[in-house]
């Protein structure tokens, strides 16, 4: 079954989802998680197409995935230590049925019956320690096994910009604006001269500044200009070891709502919960949208940015 952005799914019950795991908990290496239970018989939209996803892990490429979507719903971390980096989660084909409309939101269907065994998906997700020896915990979850879930895919492989377009994920419009420049930002790093667009050269030298803020949710704040974050920035483009990536630029001068903090994190290579030294934060609506880098053109997984919050300042 193919969906489409804006297409009504409803998730099958627990039983049903359980049916179709297989010893792992996972159908093509993507496991079920538990925090995905909670919306177990309801009716959600699909977001977007899954059928891609830029690898974090490894070669932070693009790649292929098979009968996935996304359903615009994230990762509360419950099951997980409490990691705060809200993904988007991922949802099998074989995890959903096609629905005509929006239902009243009822209670899901594993709140109903607490008699179905989950002790899979359990096993699949839950901490545990990598060996005798190794006395640290290690996670894990979609975003840790997305190696294992997808395969690679090149990039002049059109068939992903095809789907990209038919399912809904990207307009033409956005097709036509961006996908010259990425061609133009791949002769660049090809040639190894000139400069990618955007681009961002930090201007701090080798001690970054730093400013708390204290920002709680659903206070408004303003993202600084590009030419004061530079300022904030090693020539690594890094404000204490978090990277201010290129595709942040588009948000530079414009006002959003704090989401959260973000203490902790689960490292997808490692599966180890990361402490931040300094947390950061993640504003609504502000995801990184795969625009500029050539080899994760129209990623999907709309990735939350992490801010300093040198780089806001807050809207009184």
């Amino acid at each position: 079954m193919t969906y489409r952005v804006g297409d009504w799914v409803e998730v099958r019950g627990a039983g049903e989802i359980l049916r179709t795991l297989d010893g792992e908990g996972a159908i093509d290496g993507m496991p079920f998680m538990p925090e995905m239970l909670q919306f177990a018989g309801k009716r959600l939209r699909v977001s977007a197409s899954a059928h891609k996803a830029c690898d974090t892990i490894d070669s932070h490429k693009n790649r292929r995935i098979n009968d996935s979507v996304h359903l615009g719903v994230r990762c509360d971390g419950s099951a997980h230590g409490g990691c705060q980096a809200a993904c988007l989660l991922y949802w099998k084909t074989a995890w959903l049925k096609p629905a005509d409309s929006p239902a009243p939101q009822a209670e899901s269907t594993f709140a109903r019956d607490g008699r179905v065994d989950t002790s899979v998906i359990d096993r699949a997700t839950r901490a545990h320690l990598s060996d005798a020896g190794d006395r640290q915990v290690r996670y894990s979850c979609q975003a840790t096994r997305l190696i294992d879930a997808s395969t690679p895919m090149r990039q002049r492989d059109v068939r992903q910009y095809w789907k990209d377009w038919t399912t809904g994920n990207v307009s033409l419009w956005r097709m036509i604006r961006f996908m010259p420049l990425a061609a133009y930002n791949t002769i660049v790093w090809k040639i190894g001269r000139g400069r990618t667009i955007p681009s961002i050269e930090g201007l701090a030298g080798t001690r970054t500044p730093t400013q708390v803020l204290d920002l709680q949710p659903g206070e408004m704040v303003e993202v600084k200009s590009r030419d004061e974050i530079a300022k904030t920035l090693d020539s690594s483009g890094c404000n204490r070891g978090m990277h201010f990536d290129t595709e942040m630029t588009p948000y530079c001068g414009k006002r959003y709502r704090v989401r959260g903090q973000v203490e902790r994190l689960i490292n997808e290579n490692t599966g180890l919960m990361m402490e931040m030294k300094t947390r950061g934060v993640i504003l609504e609506d502000v995801v990184c949208k795969g625009c500029f880098h050539p080899e994760r053109l129209f990623c999907p997984r709309d990735i939350y940015p992490y801010w300093r919050e040198i780089w806001l300042k807050r809207v009184e």
